[in-house]
């Protein structure tokens, strides 16, 4: 174990380094999504993330959007804790039969207006899972969905891009 730690002091790590970020284009797309809240709006954007079944791939990308590099707050983006106070519902995973009812609860708690954004492979139409025992489908089979995005999982900028788009194409 000793020889193993000197070489990895010795060589370094064996991975290739991360890309650089491009952090012009990601302020432009921050800015924007805040400028399209306000006019749709008139004040900043609440999101509650619901988990209906997923693999938690999706739910990383999205916490990321919090971290100190994309920093959603900044924007005056915010997720909040209850349905009641949010106007998007950002679905992952595919529908489990444990969580259609609690999703339906929670679409039906959001007020008016509201958007439901389906995340992921998933969430689209099940993904891997589709045709599980335990699996119902995508969230378009338990609530209107109004935007997907797709991957697996979508990075933070294809998040915020999405959100932008949701915000640009609604009446």
């Amino acid at each position: 174990m000793r020889k193993v730690l000197f070489d990895s002091f010795i060589h370094g790590p064996l991975t290739e380094p991360a890309p650089e970020p491009d952090a012009a284009g990601l302020a432009e797309l921050a800015k924007a999504v805040n400028r399209a809240a306000r006019v749709k709006l008139g004040r900043s954007l609440s999101i509650r993330q619901v988990d209906a079944g997923s693999c938690n791939g999706c739910e990383l990308e999205i916490h990321a959007l919090n971290n100190a590099f994309y920093d959603l707050e900044r924007l005056g983006l915010h997720f909040v804790a209850s349905p009641r106070h949010a106007d998007v519902l950002m679905v992952t995973g595919p529908v489990t039969k444990n969580m259609r009812e609690a999703l339906q609860r929670t679409y039906n708690a959001t007020p008016d207006p509201k958007w439901v954004i389906a995340v992921g492979a998933c969430a689209a139409d099940g993904g891997p899972f589709a045709g599980s025992y335990a699996v119902e489908g995508g969230v378009k089979d338990v609530v209107p969905v109004d935007l997907h995005i797709p991957g697996c999982p979508p990075n933070p900028k294809a998040l915020l891009a999405g959100l932008l788009a949701l915000l640009q194409n609604v009446a």
